[in-house]
């Protein structure tokens, strides 16, 4: 490496939003590190006011990677905005704590983005940490929205994971990356208005990278490098609250993005559908569930009033991926397989 090599500064700063993850930190950490190209990316955990040996550990074994720290838990959305805007590099890649990177991994993205500057985000392919051979839950080789806003990705619909055989290798454009692994450029971050917190967390990268979309920018997945998710740490599906953000911030997400024109008959039906599956958890006597879906739609009718302005165009209209109803092709035509979708 020559003189001048060492003294250029990395372009992409690699965040790593922790809270009380001592134990995650110690697993996957290391790995980052070792496959991170140090001359591309600067490897930078920010400590989410965690109070456990999270901080004793970065300082004692990992001394040399970068860190930020909060004194409190500002959520996914809060802390990444927070660490964002105090770091200064062209790249950032939001990197959850429980993700094993690959060698070469950061050489691919920065060369997909440096080479496509109207590409404003992109995700590498997404496999499971404890089954390699299958897709991740969140995030897979892609993310997609349907005609009612329910996010699907190549490679996972609902709760079916394929198993990876190359088949979702190509580079495509999607509707959303996967806030495991989502990599930016920063300025655009800012410009559209980063991470929205009153999500707290579920879906905000989605809103994310509508936003982006918004702005004139398309979202890619760059499927020739591959990270490992472990997947499921922050809230399992068997919690209520889950479901609570999930409906609620779903509803949020389609009434700031959608226009004037299409809003509220969109929220009209999205109402109904989300009234089928408050009747499926009471006739199952998933009690908590049903209640979870009743006061997601309550806390949607108060929070939706701090959305004053919306687009002029409406993408789920705009871009053909978004046409298909997942919900009957998947239970009412068996459609369990992205490849399958096409000849909807």
């Amino acid at each position: 490496m020559n003189h001048h090599d060492t003294n250029k500064r990395p372009q992409v700063a690699v965040i790593i939003l922790n809270w009380n993850g001592e134990k995650l930190l110690r697993e996957f950490l290391p790995e980052v590190i070792a496959t991170t190209d140090p001359t591309i990316a600067r490897v930078i955990v920010a400590d989410n006011g965690s109070t456990d040996g999270s901080r004793r550990l970065l300082e004692s074994e990992f001394a040399d990677v970068e860190h930020i720290y909060f004194d409190t838990n500002h959520g996914f959305a809060g802390g990444y905005n927070l660490a964002i805007d105090l770091t200064d590099y062209r790249y950032t890649v939001l990197l959850n704590s429980d993700v094993a990177t690959s060698a070469g991994w950061i050489n691919t993205l920065y060369q997909f983005m440096e080479e496509h500057p109207e590409v404003g985000a992109c995700q590498p392919k997404l496999l499971s940490f404890n089954d390699t051979q299958k897709f991740e839950y969140a995030g897979a080789a892609g993310g997609f929205i349907d005609r009612n806003g329910y996010p699907f990705c190549r490679g996972r619909i609902f709760g079916t994971c394929e198993t990876d055989d190359g088949q979702y290798d190509s580079d495509i454009e999607i509707f959303w990356a996967s806030g495991a692994c989502l990599m930016v450029r920063s300025e655009l971050y800012r410009k559209v208005g980063g991470l929205d917190t009153a999500f707290f967390a579920h879906m905000e990268e989605i809103d994310l990278c509508w936003r982006i979309m918004l702005a004139g920018y398309k979202i890619m997945a760059v499927c020739d490098t591959s990270v490992f998710h472990l997947g499921g740490g922050s809230l399992p599906d068997t919690n209520p609250r889950k479901t609570y953000l999930n409906f609620r911030n779903n509803l949020l997400m389609l009434h700031k993005n959608l226009p004037d024109s299409v809003r509220s008959r969109k929220l009209l039906w999205r109402r109904l559908l989300d009234t089928i599956a408050w009747a499926k958890y009471i006739a199952t006597l998933k009690f908590k569930f049903a209640v979870a879906i009743v006061k997601a739609h309550r806390d949607f009718a108060r929070m939706r009033k701090s959305y004053i302005t919306h687009p002029n165009i409406n993408l789920l209209a705009a871009r053909p991926d978004c046409h298909i109803n997942i919900l009957t092709a998947y239970y009412l035509r068996g459609r369990k397989r992205f490849s399958q979708l096409k000849d909807r």
